[in-house]
């Protein structure tokens, strides 16, 4: 729980509250009244008697201060009371008792529902307007509004910001709303790393940059290293203030400016947000559970344009929904949003939809993975995954964060940001003891984490596509290595697939080597008159030693299935009974036995050979003599060293 010092020495744990309501229902004045702060900065809003842009002030209810943010309540501002809600503990629902229940009333109430807040309290101003029978008859309106929202017990206090009535009430009502708010899980995010949603930007005569917002996690000290997101600006922290009063340090709960070197005030902005340096990753694909409003008129449909409210940023999405074509109003269902910037979030983090054109809010929700990857058309597996991620387990969450990042390689330390755990290493242990994730090689000094469902189903798509090219080339017993490839070149590291090849080949599955790999049991079907051209082809070139027929003249030496020559000759290949030297060229495996023998001997007693060299010592010809040299080098049984060959380190003979 976060604690702060009064001026009388008091110990003060800090909340950020929040005001909601229609335009002119007074609740500028009823904090002015709370406060003696008249929230109203602006000359345009003193001049005009409305509230435009966000406002502040602070509270103390020993032992609670609340940093209070006084919000816009015109319908053409709701943007700016969205930036103002981020970071909220706990909600003051304004309601003018001449007025009652108005259109910004119930957009408000919406948008405090879908931020997910555990308390507030409903004041009802202007009670010196009318009779005690019309209050009683507001008060009805209100409690059938609030129904069905975090609202419902809250109490309503009757006030009057001109006579003063029920100061000393609503301030009882807050202190008991903070109260729950502190109690609940929110505090933990005290611990967390320092983020802030920038609500405003200036610049201040010899002092440079400032920004301020609510402190949603961590804290921050004069000094500190911070960055800018998104874009990953390095900032310097050169002072702070709390409530317009110098600090050494902010943390979550308090409103705070902070004076930033490295960054002109040009630079951020409203919608950016102010982080421990690697804590928040821009990104422009978020999954999310959301929630539509059963209050709205229409069906929200898969891919609709939206607009996208996180933190203080507000931007252009599609929303993609991953369990059905459309969400009807007062329903709810996973969903990705295909942000158009870059934008950062935190699992958990709640927020807001509204609709593209007309703008009114539609639903909301929270954020499941902020730093996603496409879902396209989702599994059984994939949907109890997203289920995992709202799970209160952590581990369950991190499992299932690693399901997620089987492409991009799972890197744990960013479990603080994209599921809310914090205890890496032990989380990151029980899963291993588990068997929820598994380590898998990737070379003498590297391993890769992996969720272990994820592995399996790699493995066993591995298997398919083999099955499937050997469906396709039924004279192949293997395959070549880099066709496979080919098949997960949508892969960020072909080290995955090589550890994948390599647990298959201990499971004794698939048959494979450096250039060619095929499943165990599988192989070609051949007919007699193709045993006997396999039988032909494999005693030819053994006859021709080290000056064996081309492809070609092989298919012209045969009387029957010359068009099988090429695939038997592969398969022969595959099957290790044949070199494949080039497309053109074959040897006999016997007869390169031989030729590494004799290369062997005659490199081990000299400074290394010509290719002119290796031709006479083989009494062959150039044109066997330079593909052969070259293979041996791709293969690492030779090496040059000028126009020389000599024996690789790692050759045998």
């Amino acid at each position: 729980m976060p604690f702060r010092a009064d001026v009388k020495g008091l110990m003060l744990k800090d909340l950020i509250l929040g005001t909601a309501g229609h335009i002119d229902h007074g609740k500028t004045s009823l904090i002015r009244q709370l406060t003696g702060t008249n929230t109203d900065r602006l000359p345009e809003e003193k001049k005009r008697g409305i509230t435009i842009e966000l406002g502040y002030a602070h509270l103390d209810l020993p032992p609670f201060r609340l940093g209070i943010v006084d919000v816009p309540g015109h319908e053409k501002f709701v943007r700016q009371m969205l930036a103002g809600a981020t970071g909220m503990d706990l909600a003051l629902l304004v309601v003018a008792a001449d007025d009652s229940v108005k259109q910004q009333t119930r957009e408000h109430l919406d948008i405090l529902r879908m931020l997910d807040l555990p308390a507030g309290v409903i004041a009802l101003t202007k009670c010196d307007l009318v009779e005690p029978e019309w209050l009683d008859l507001v008060e009805e309106e209100i409690r059938g509004l609030v129904q069905e929202t975090f609202l419902v017990s809250a109490p309503i206090i009757r006030t009057s910001a001109k006579t003063g009535q029920g100061m000393e009430e609503l301030k009882a009502a807050l202190s008991e709303a903070s109260q729950q708010a502190a109690d609940s899980s929110r505090q933990r995010q005290l611990n967390a790393p320092f983020k802030m949603a920038i609500d405003r930007t200036f610049t201040m005569e010899g002092h440079g940059t400032v920004v301020t917002g609510s402190v949603s996690s961590g804290s921050a000290a004069v000094g500190d290293a911070l960055e800018i997101q998104p874009g990953g600006q390095a900032v310097r922290v050169r002072s702070l203030q709390n409530h317009e009063s110098s600090a050494t340090e902010v943390h979550r709960g308090q409103r705070a400016a902070l004076n930033l070197a490295g960054v002109h005030h040009l630079e951020v902005g409203r919608g950016d947000e102010v982080c421990h340096p690697g804590h928040l990753q821009p990104s422009r694909l978020v999954t999310t559970e959301l929630f539509l409003l059963s209050n709205v008129k229409k069906r929200l449909k898969d891919r609709t344009r939206v607009r996208f409210h996180v933190g203080t940023a507000e931007l252009l999405a599609n929303v993609r929904l991953l369990q059905s074509t459309e969400l009807v109003p007062g329903d709810h269902g996973f969903a990705q949003f295909y942000l158009n910037e870059p934008a950062v979030a935190i699992w958990n983090q709640p927020f807001v939809v509204r609709s593209e054109s007309p703008v009114f809010t539609i639903g909301g929700g929270r954020v499941l993975d902020p730093d996603a990857a496409p879902i396209r058309k989702p599994s059984s597996t994939d949907l109890q995954m997203l289920r995992q991620l709202t799970s209160s387990e952590e581990k369950e969450r991190a499992a299932a964060n690693a399901y997620f990042r089987f492409n991009q390689g799972w890197d744990p330390s960013g479990l603080p940001r994209t599921t809310g755990v914090f205890d890496i290493d032990e989380t990151v242990q029980t899963m291993l003891d588990e068997g929820a994730i598994r380590r898998v090689k990737l070379s003498a000094t590297r391993q890769l984490l992996i969720h272990h469902a994820r592995f399996t189903e790699f493995c066993g798509r591995i298997l398919k596509t083999l099955e499937r090219m050997h469906r396709e080339h039924p004279l192949r017993f293997k395959h070549p290595r880099t066709a496979l490839e080919h098949q997960f070149d949508y892969l960020d590291s072909m080290e995955l697939l090589t550890a994948a090849i390599e647990q298959l080949k201990q499971d004794k599955k698939i048959d494979v080597n450096r250039e060619s790999i095929g499943l165990v049991g599988y192989g070609p079907k051949l007919s007699k008159g193709e045993r006997q051209l396999l039988e032909q082809l494999n005693r030819q070139l053994q006859e021709a030693g080290v000056k064996p027929p081309s492809v070609k003249e092989l298919e012209k030496l045969a009387t029957k299935n010359r068009q099988s020559v090429q695939e038997l000759l592969q398969m022969s290949a595959d099957n290790g009974e044949l070199v494949k030297i080039t497309k053109e060229i074959y040897f006999h495996q016997q007869v390169m036995d031989e030729v590494r023998k004799t290369l062997t001997r005659a490199l081990q007693e000299t400074d290394g050979l010509t290719v002119s060299d290796i031709r006479q010592l083989l009494d062959t010809t150039r044109k066997y003599a330079v593909p052969l040299c070259e293979y041996l080098d791709s293969v690492g049984f030779t090496a040059r060293d000028g126009d020389k060959r000599v024996l690789a380190p790692t050759a045998a003979p």
